[in-house]
């Protein structure tokens, strides 16, 4: 099937392997220039063209188009997430055929290097990419569109628990997985005590699965046999609440006893070294379904093996056997040797335990789901100025430990391969390695977490759009690698639980055009969240932006004030409104410290980089073919000394047998080159040697030129073909190790110390600039001296505050001194809407009318509903309802304008009611005593 490598691209051999996969899984794939749609049932047509570009694959079932496949090289594995704009373009436009455009709908989506392997439904109601196995049957996707809706959406469709014969623990577990399985959560943990009926919660799921999500087949997974029997007994003795008929005369329940599963099935049970037999095509006997503690030749034989167990394809098993699996008793090694069974099959993974540890908690993300809780609530943060909030974890601080004989996964950094091993020697990772030499999944997921929780709860509380949805503020995340930034673009997804739009990579490596991902960064809703690693020079602001998560550090002063130039640039409300609808205007922006980058020593020295779209590849390839720029010689340096520090002692070793020189020499030999010290030192010690009479500036110029050649050819000589090869081998084949098990904890989750002493210098100096002024500005006076007058407060003697104010010390604006007190104190009620309003609430509290800091719209509120009740209780209900309408117009006009006097009632909106005359009309002679007495009382 498969094409000679001898010579090929990596391109093509990317192909080679995808078309291979795709063969395996049942589909024909020919070339535009061999094309019979009939042949088969599944046809994987080669570039395709699209209204924009030619799509890799197009996939057709019954001759009408139905999928795309964007292809990649091997190498591209850990930025896949980069061109998923692409492949959903291809998808969702026509096909050309000359003048003729094919508008078939194409709603499955892959993005694949043969190694990782990327899919979505885009009828999924929030389409979100996952990495699969190997691609799905042709059966399965005709299956699929016969349905009408992904199995995502009918989950969402999902009816309410009724909890008859149910255990209250039993519906809250059931409940919140439909919730997590609604928020696309791939892993679930059900945390259930011993006799709680964890089989008999599992079996009621299933029947809800089944019935309601159409789903094709569950899989019930133990890791003994006498478990699977338990298990077969629960469900064949399960009676649904809402039918007569027992789940076994409903479904077919099938306990593997051999390799062949019924095609009629639709609860499987089995132990997990079963399945591993079906997938490998072999055998087992009954007798060796038992637990891994236990004694057993032929278990024993599969434990001593210090490499993952491999898992290959296996067509009459396809990954998309199953839509659920269910993991009983998880919390034991069932995940271990056997992780890979486990990743085989594209579904929802359920764990059930009553015992949880860290390796549980790590291997399903932390998803709780029987006491999983969502808080999220809003208000509006403004200010060009910054806070910062730190949030620091065990991990982030300390690093970890990975002891021998525990199994993790080894991961290529550039394709992101991984391989399932075994430890044989202690791990001691700092906090430096994290990221670099170890990944701890729950580091990043807790900073992610941390940051989630205090969005709403402490950065901008109360911001929900109508729907009642939390809005995120636009987030820019700076991560130290590619990979780095793909780990927490996972993460980020899964906690916040949107989809691939949600979040995106800002990177000048990404293939997705990175201009038009800024662009929507900028202009449009989404993306949210955006994660950069280099993107952060001029040109790359983004106005509305109102967070920066550092989860990585800078020792470089100049750059880490670029980076922070990314929060300060301001934004008018309206524009502001227009990608983030529930935020009132911007006056500031958050840093969120995830690693103490705030804190960190920094150096004013240049930045060597000097290339930074260009790869490392072809900087060696440059220098290799004799190219001399200063640029390049910079950045190749940097990135030499960037390598040094993560690969290993026996590769140094081997770099010195190439060249005689260690890296940092011949990264020192390249910045020489171009050293003005060097050269003017080494011009001068020829120069001193030549007869003073002969000294002309002709010589000096040729002298420091011929200098210069030599060190330019010193510099170069290093960069042999056989070196470059090697120096490239080393840089892909670093590998991370996953750290799943160590499970990271927040130690500190608070504002800075310096924001805490800023907002107390805020309200400081608005409480000097108060009583320096009282005496000289009218309303202050009252304020200050004469609370009893405050009735006597308008509109324009406020207006005459603000405007001075704000020409004497625009950083005391009335929103910067509101944000402020918010982080000293509890605040009664949302920032309101309007300046002389919020000025208003900051008068009460500085003169000492109010003793909480609270919204003047909202005392005002509260007043008039006490005013109202005592008139209605002490005459009662004095008013008519025409004369409380009224009354209530009152109220909302001195809201706004802060005081009503007769000649306001000749003005919007009284006049549209009849003006004064009207109020005659209703409250006669009191008329003018009312407006008196709500002046005096709703300002009190």
């Amino acid at each position: 099937m498969a094409h000679s490598t001898i010579n090929q691209t990596p391109e093509q051999k990317a192909r080679d392997v995808i078309d291979a996969m795709l063969h395996e899984a049942g589909w024909l794939v020919q070339s535009k220039e061999n094309i019979n749609l009939s042949a088969s049932m599944g046809i994987a047509l080669r570039e395709t063209n699209t209204v924009s570009g030619s799509a890799d694959y197009v996939l057709y079932i019954n001759r009408n188009p139905v999928g795309v496949i964007e292809a990649k090289k091997e190498e591209e594995g850990h930025r896949l997430t980069a061109v998923e704009d692409q492949s959903m373009r291809y998808a969702k436009e026509g096909i050309k055929i000359g003048s003729f455009l094919l508008t078939n709908e194409k709603p499955f989506v892959y993005e694949s290097t043969g190694t990782i392997t990327r899919f979505r439904d885009i009828r999924d109601p929030k389409p979100k990419g996952r990495r699969i196995f190997s691609f799905h049957k042709p059966e399965t996707l005709a299956y699929s569109l016969k349905q009408g809706s992904s199995l995502r959406q009918w989950l969402q469709e999902l009816p309410e628990l009724p909890p008859d014969g149910l255990r209250k623990a039993q519906v809250k577990a059931i409940r919140n997985l439909e919730t997590s399985f609604k928020n696309n959560k791939q892993k679930a943990l059900i945390q259930m005590a011993t006799g709680a009926g964890k089989t008999f919660t599992a079996a009621t799921f299933s029947y809800r699965l089944l019935k309601y999500a159409k789903a094709k087949r569950i899989l019930f997974l133990v890791d003994t046999k006498n478990l699977g029997e338990q298990a077969e007994q629960e469900f064949l003795s399960y009676q649904p609440t809402d039918d007569n008929r027992k789940f076994t005369e409903l479904y077919n329940v099938q306990r593997l006893n051999s390799n062949y599963i019924a095609p009629n099935s639709h609860v499987c049970i089995s132990t997990i070294q079963r399945l591993y037999s079906i997938l490998k095509g072999e055998e087992l006997d009954e007798a060796d379904e038992i637990a891994p503690t236990e004694s057993n030749t032929w278990m024993k034989k599969q434990l001593k093996k210090k490499e993952a167990v491999p898992v290959a394809y296996t067509s009459n098993v396809p990954i998309e056997s199953f839509d659920f699996v269910i993991i009983d008793e998880c919390h034991r090694s069932i995940y271990n040797l056997w992780k890979q069974v486990l990743d085989y099959f594209d579904a929802f993974l359920i764990g059930l335990t009553a015992t949880p540890d860290n390796r549980t908690f790590g291997f399903f993300e932390e998803n709780v789901v029987s006491d999983y809780t969502l808080e999220e609530s809003v208000i509006d943060g403004v200010n060009v100025d910054y806070q910062v909030y730190i949030i620091e974890t065990d991990i982030s601080k300390k690093g970890g430990v990975i002891q021998s004989g525990w199994f993790v996964d080894r991961r290529d950094k550039l394709t992101r391969k991984k391989r399932w091993q075994q430890e044989d020697e202690d791990t001691n990772y700092k906090r430096n390695d994290l990221d670099k030499k170890v990944v701890n999944p729950s580091q990043i997921r807790k900073i992610i977490k941390e940051y989630k929780k205090v969005l709403p709860t402490k950065l901008f509380p109360k911001r929900f759009d109508k729907e009642g949805v939390y809005e995120v503020p636009k987030t820019l995340v700076f991560a130290k690698t590619d990979s780095h930034a793909d780990d927490i673009i996972k993460i980020i997804r899964d906690e916040f639980n949107e989809g691939d739009d949600f979040c995106k990579k800002l990177t000048y490596k990404s293939k997705e055009d990175p201009k038009s991902v800024l662009n929507r960064f900028r202009n449009s809703y989404e993306p949210r969240i955006a994660v950069t690693v280099d993107m952060v020079a001029t040109g790359t602001d983004v106005k509305a932006l109102e967070v920066l998560l550092f989860m990585r550090d800078v020792k470089s002063k100049n750059y880490f004030e670029q980076m922070k130039g990314r929060g300060t640039r301001t934004i008018d409300s309206d524009s502001l409104q227009m990608v983030t609808k529930a935020a009132k205007s911007k006056t500031h922006f958050i840093i969120v410290d995830a690693v103490g980058a705030t804190k960190s020593k920094k150096t004013t020295s240049r930045s060597l980089e000097r290339k930074p779209s260009i790869g490392f590849k072809a900087l060696l390839d440059a220098v290799k073919m004799g190219v001399t720029e200063e640029d390049l010689f910079l950045s190749l340096a940097n990135r030499l000394l960037r390598l040094d520090k993560q690969i290993s002692t026996a590769e140094k070793e081997k770099i010195v047998s190439l060249t005689g020189k260690t890296i940092p020499l011949i990264a020192k030999e390249l910045l020489d080159a171009y050293d003005l010290d060097i050269l003017d030192d080494a011009t001068e010690g020829i120069i001193t040697k030549i007869p003073r009479e002969d000294h002309t500036p002709a010589l000096y110029t040729q002298t420091r030129q011929q200098v210069q050649q030599e060190l330019l050819t010193k510099a170069a000589s290093n960069f042999t073909g056989e070196f470059c090869t090697y120096i490239e081998e080393v840089r892909k084949q670093n590998e991370q190790i996953i750290d799943h098990i160590n499970i990271d904890t927040v130690t500190k989750s608070e504002w800075d110390t310096t924001s805490i002493s800023n907002a107390n210098e805020i309200v400081s100096d608005f409480k000097s600039y108060v009583e320096t002024h009282k005496d000289e500005i009218t309303a202050l006076n009252i304020y200050y001296n004469q609370p009893h007058n405050r009735r006597n407060v308008t509109f324009a003697m406020l207006k005459e505050v603000l405007d001075k104010l704000k020409a004497d010390k625009p950083l005391l604006a009335p929103q910067h001194v509101w944000d402020a007190y918010a982080q000293l104190e509890e605040v009664k009620g949302e920032q309101p809407l309007k300046e002389l309003t919020i000025l208003v609430s900051l008068l009460r509290r500085v003169c000492g009318i109010d003793t909480q800091l609270q919204a003047y719209d909202k005392v005002v509120d509260d007043n008039f509903k006490t005013w109202m009740f005592q008139q209605n209780a002490g005459q009662h209900n004095r008013f008519t309802p025409e004369q409380v309408d009224w009354l209530r117009l009152i109220k909302e006009h001195i809201k706004n304008s802060y005081h009503i006097e007769a000649d306001d009632l000749d003005y919007t909106p009284f006049d549209a009611q009849g003006g004064r005359g009207k109020m005659h009309q209703l409250f006669g002679n009191q008329m003018n005593e009312i407006m008196n007495e709500l002046n005096n009382i709703l300002a009190a």
